[in-house]
């Protein structure tokens, strides 16, 4: 109820989940990504440890007038809460077309809610290959209401 009361108070945010997935939906194994990244994402300034604190910590003062997008980057509970949130429209997934041993997976969500895009700005719909390893990006799109934004 602590985060309902804080809603009405604080710079709504839109909130956006990432992720990338093989085809059991797996996101991790031993708490490591199953895969090989080209390059470590130099984009994450701050780590919170659970989904409250992330929107908390970006909708109040100073960071309220600094941050535009909440992006939320796992694990399973964190992306469970976010996808629930009413702030939340876009699911951006790499779908990485091979099979890895996980033990951590991405959770199941409503697609009649988030319809897969076929095309959506600056995100080819090209499937990819890096080391062997074909993937393609995917955008799924939630219409939230005007009271949301």
């Amino acid at each position: 109820m602590e985060m309902e009361k804080s809603r009405s108070t604080v710079q709504k945010k839109p909130i956006r989940v990432i992720a990338a997935v093989c085809n059991n939906m797996g996101i991790g194994k031993d708490g490591k990504l199953p895969w090989d990244l080209p390059t470590v994402p130099d984009h994450a300034h701050f780590l919170c440890k659970d989904f409250e604190s992330a929107v908390h910590m970006a909708t109040k003062i100073p960071l309220a007038n600094l941050i535009e997008t909440i992006w939320i980057v796992g694990g399973t509970q964190v992306y469970k809460d976010a996808l629930k949130h009413p702030w939340c429209d876009l699911v951006y997934l790499t779908d990485i077309m091979a099979d890895f041993d996980c033990d951590t997976f991405f959770p199941e969500f409503d697609k009649e809610t988030f319809k897969l895009q076929q095309r959506f700005p600056g995100v080819t719909s090209e499937i990819q290959e890096e080391k062997g390893i074909k993937y393609k990006f995917q955008v799924y799109k939630k219409e939230i209401g005007d009271d949301c934004r």
